[in-house]
């Protein structure tokens, strides 16, 4: 088959099944529920380090975790969640929340949408493990 034919039936193809999955509603980003639903975010990546303590932000898009081993942090990435221990990592106050630098080349850094009073009190909380 010649390129000009082979190249839009593939740009097109890709761009069809972008669109239908936005139809869908598969594009959308995630977002915890509730509590339960960010445990259970948790224990998707650590099955073996049980939630003692949850914070859930205001608008359900990140999740602060309490374990046994520390703490750790929840949060959407595309339309599932990731969650990371928060050993080692470094928090800087932006304008929207918080940015949160960690030791993982798997997710270098996290920024989070908080408003300010909620922004305070995870930091705090943060640096009392620190």
């Amino acid at each position: 088959m010649p390129l000009s034919i082979l190249l839009p039936m593939v740009v097109l193809g890709i761009a069809g099944i972008a669109v239908l999955l936005h139809l869908l509603g598969l594009s959308r980003r995630a977002v915890l529920a509730d509590e339960a639903a960010a445990r259970a975010a948790w224990l998707r990546e650590y099955p073996g380090d049980a939630p003692v303590h949850v914070t859930l932000c205001q608008d359900h898009s990140a999740a602060l975790i309490e374990t046994g081993r520390g703490r750790g942090v929840v949060w959407p990435m595309g339309a599932d969640t990731t969650a990371r221990h928060l050993d080692g990592a470094r928090l800087t106050p932006t304008r929207t929340g918080l940015r949160i630098d960690l030791p993982d080349y798997t997710a270098p850094r996290v920024h989070l949408t908080l408003d300010a009073g909620e922004s305070a009190r995870w930091q705090a909380t943060l640096k009392e493990t620190a």
